[in-house]
């Protein structure tokens, strides 16, 4: 079964953090929703509490199939500035793990930390120029090169999980989910 972690943080878009744990998990993932702050429960960006599965740091030594960060303001700000996260996408990345991020995480996590270089990429209008290294690709609402998916944002929350569905488990499963959303 394919393990996924997905950090959240306070200000994170909360549709995209729940639409991600929801196709995720409908399709037959391991989804670990970890806080990375220092309590399990987090207010998004437009006031919805979401509880977390656990802290990142007590899940920071387990290697995944991939991370999905959510976007969100200023959760993407927290998820950038978390040392411990950037580590563990770091070495994710050198295992060539599945690394996706939506709405401003790509560019203000990736792009910050170096994910997107010589990559195309797509983000939330106006945080593009966060796209360090990247080629900004404003016409698709996904766009996936190498082991990196991104997402534009909230109207986009389904096909992005949908995507990192099916580089996880392959079209066919993800197919299924999506029929049965009536996506």
């Amino acid at each position: 079964m394919s393990q996924v972690l997905v950090p959240i943080a306070n200000g994170n878009e909360e549709i995209e953090a729940i639409t991600i744990i929801d196709v995720l998990r409908r399709g037959g993932v391991d989804v670990t929703v970890a806080s990375i702050h220092e309590a399990k429960s987090i207010t998004g960006a437009n006031g919805c509490k979401i509880e977390a599965d656990t802290l990142l740091t007590e899940v920071s030594a387990v290697q995944y199939d991939a991370i999905v960060l959510p976007g969100g303001m200023p959760g993407a700000e927290h998820l950038r500035d978390c040392e411990l996260l950037v580590d563990m996408l770091e070495k994710h990345d050198i295992q060539d793990a599945l690394l996706a991020a939506i709405c401003a995480s790509p560019a203000l996590v990736f792009g910050t930390h170096g994910f997107v270089v010589d990559k195309q990429a797509t983000c939330y209008p106006g945080f593009e120029a966060g796209l360090t290294g990247a080629e900004y690709i404003a016409d698709q609402p996904v766009v996936m090169d190498d082991n990196i998916i991104t997402g534009q944002g909230p109207a986009a929350a389904m096909t992005f999980s949908l995507a990192v569905l099916a580089n996880l488990k392959g079209y066919e499963a993800a197919q299924e989910v999506a029929n049965g959303l009536l996506c």
